[in-house]
């Protein structure tokens, strides 16, 4: 399971038209689900996800959590994270789980995050065209493969 975390000012995603999730402050997160991810993944990445200390203290230094900040989190399944280009410049997803191994990783990321939080979180439709916006607070954007731990 990988995610791309971004810490933003704000962030959107559009479905036809339809702003469907929104948040202010916090993390926009792209998660990318593998065929061989399992709940163990999902509960890993969360923790690591609530727990990044990546926001300003008084002093301005990156120590803060989530939490911390009453941050939300934006929430989009991107398959295209699992993408391999080693071969040519047609990128090939075999690595990303199939849609019925996703969609429950996907749902138990978004039960777990907030379980964490403690409050709802915005997400985009698996599976859905999504156009999303953000302001990238920083820059600081991050990125965390379950698979990685060491």
């Amino acid at each position: 399971m990988i995610a791309v975390i971004q810490r933003v000012s704000s962030a959107s995603v559009t479905i036809e038209g339809k702003i469907e999730g929104e948040i202010q402050n916090g993390f926009l997160v792209l998660l990318g689900v593998t065929h061989l991810d399992s709940q163990e993944d999902v509960e890993w990445l969360g923790r690591k996800i609530v727990g990044l200390r990546v926001f300003g203290d008084s002093d301005d230094k990156m120590n803060l959590d989530l939490k911390s900040v009453d941050g939300d989190i934006l929430l989009i399944s991107q398959f295209t994270l699992h993408a391999s280009t080693k071969k040519g410049n047609r990128p090939s997803f075999i690595e990303a789980a199939r849609p019925e191994v996703a969609i429950p990783l996907y749902e138990k990321m978004i039960h777990f995050l907030e379980a964490e939080l403690e409050k709802p979180i915005q997400r985009g439709i698996f599976g859905a065209d999504m156009k999303v916006a953000l302001l990238n607070d920083g820059p600081v954007t991050i990125i965390i493969d379950s698979k990685n731990r060491i």
